[in-house]
């Protein structure tokens, strides 16, 4: 009889994303120092990468070319972005890592040839969005017609999506309403589980104080105004927003608002005429912008300690989505006791209930909205019973420790013992 220790082999995974670490940032902390698993991740060249995390970057040798049909450029970047993560895979494999289980994001084709490489291993996919000709999003703004030349688009744009649905094992939609977008065969593989914010580290700070550029300090329980996306763009509502604030300035001659967010395109296209949207608006709306003078104030993107600073001193927080993809932005808002003020649209609904941890107002009505932001800014004390919601809200719904159990358990690390993250939809269902 052999009374050594029996030696356990380390289950290995491989974590792909083209902005590694992206959002499976958490679930790899969660996994740095077990003695039990080996991570390797994939990310682009110029992804922020994670210390402490070994990983890999792969570059495409070019974009996709200018003679491309226009409807089929989209799925060449897949295929390119494939072909560069597959030359990857072929290296760590001729090392002599074979990945147990293969966690990724496959939004840009990474995974288009993974199953060529590792046929074994478990497939799980992040699946944030699926576009569709006929999609929520698709001409949900009348300002922005679509034309049939878009919809050809878009429904040759899902193809690569169709294969990363049909090659994996399991996928994971942040929300509800998200799965919900995808086609009815592949719902019964996807799982909703958001990967969690970091409530631990966010939340009301009475004495929060934020210096900005100009040297001014505000200070929460300042009429402040905060607005935040990735980017500047009227698919998060920027244009809405940008066209209420003479109105709103002009009713609240005190308050000051704070914008956060780049002027770069995530969603959507550019502008005409205009380099940005930030720069369109502008030369549309009437105001101040003037560090002297002006009470609208660009703050670009920001390191996350001041992100967190301008949650903490807002008065009220305004979020506006199309029918999207949630933010997390408006996760941390209400996690960091911000009033909310959003846009009456899905997924929002599945996180905002009206009036309890939030208010809801239609996305196109800019007069809504002034008076909604209005009525928070005029009534802070009324408001602490709501705020105080929208904090309990998140850690019940969103806790950051929720969604990585349920990221370990899908991973094959914790079995049968991950939280439930749980949308307000959900929650109430099962209250009735």
């Amino acid at each position: 009889m052999n009374d050594s220790p029996s030696v356990v082999r380390q289950r290995r995974i491989l974590v792909i994303h083209q902005n590694f670490p992206g959002q499976f940032r958490h679930v790899l902390a969660t996994l740095q120092g077990r003695a039990d698993v080996e991570v390797i991740g994939i990310g682009r060249e110029g992804a922020p990468g994670m210390p402490g995390v070994q990983w890999l970057r792969y570059k495409t040798h070019r974009a996709a070319a200018k003679e491309t049909h226009p409807y089929c450029r989209s799925f060449e970047n897949a295929v390119l972005h494939g072909q560069a993560v597959c030359r990857l895979l072929m290296q760590l494999k001729d090392q002599g890592f074979v990945p147990d289980v293969v966690l990724a994001h496959p939004g840009w084709g990474e995974t288009l040839y993974l199953r060529e490489v590792f046929p074994q291993a478990k497939l799980i996919h992040l699946c944030e969005w699926f576009y569709d000709a006929n999609g929520p999003d698709m001409g949900f703004d009348p300002e922005f017609p679509v034309a049939l030349d878009d919809r050809l688009r878009v429904s040759t744009w899902r193809a690569h999506h169709l294969l990363a649905l049909d090659q994996c094992d399991v996928a994971i939609a942040p929300t509800q309403w998200q799965k919900s977008q995808f086609p009815a065969i592949y719902q019964p593989k996807i799982q909703v589980l958001h990967e969690g914010i970091a409530t631990d580290v966010l939340g009301p700070d009475p004495q929060a104080e934020l210096t900005l550029p100009n040297g001014q300090v505000l200070k929460a329980g300042d009429p402040v105004v905060t607005y935040v996306a990735r980017n500047l763009e009227p698919y998060r509502g920027f244009h809405v927003f940008m066209r209420c604030l003479p109105a709103l300035l002009a009713a609240h001659p005190t308050c000051q608002v704070l914008i956060v967010g780049g002027d770069e395109v995530s969603y959507g296209r550019v502008p005409k005429n205009a380099k940005s949207w930030r720069e369109a608006l502008l030369r549309e709306v009437n105001i101040d912008t003037s560090s002297e003078t002006g009470r609208v104030n660009f703050l670009g993107k920001l390191p996350y300690a001041q992100y967190r600073r301008v949650l903490q001193v807002s008065a009220v927080h305004v979020y506006l989505t199309y029918p999207f993809v949630l933010s997390w932005s408006l996760l941390e808002a209400l996690a960091s006791g911000c009033a909310v003020v959003a846009s009456d649209t899905a997924p929002v609904r599945e996180v905002i209930r009206h009036g309890e941890n939030g208010w809801l107002v239609s996305f196109f009505d800019g007069a809504r909205l002034v008076d909604a932001v209005g009525k928070v800014l005029s009534d802070q004390t009324g408001m602490r019973a709501m705020r105080l919601a929208a904090v309990e809200s998140v850690k019940e719904w969103f806790a950051q420790a929720a969604g990585t159990a349920g990221y370990l358990d899908a991973l094959g690390l914790q079995t049968g013992s991950a939280a439930t993250v749980k949308t307000v939809s959900e929650t109430s269902a099962e209250a009735t």
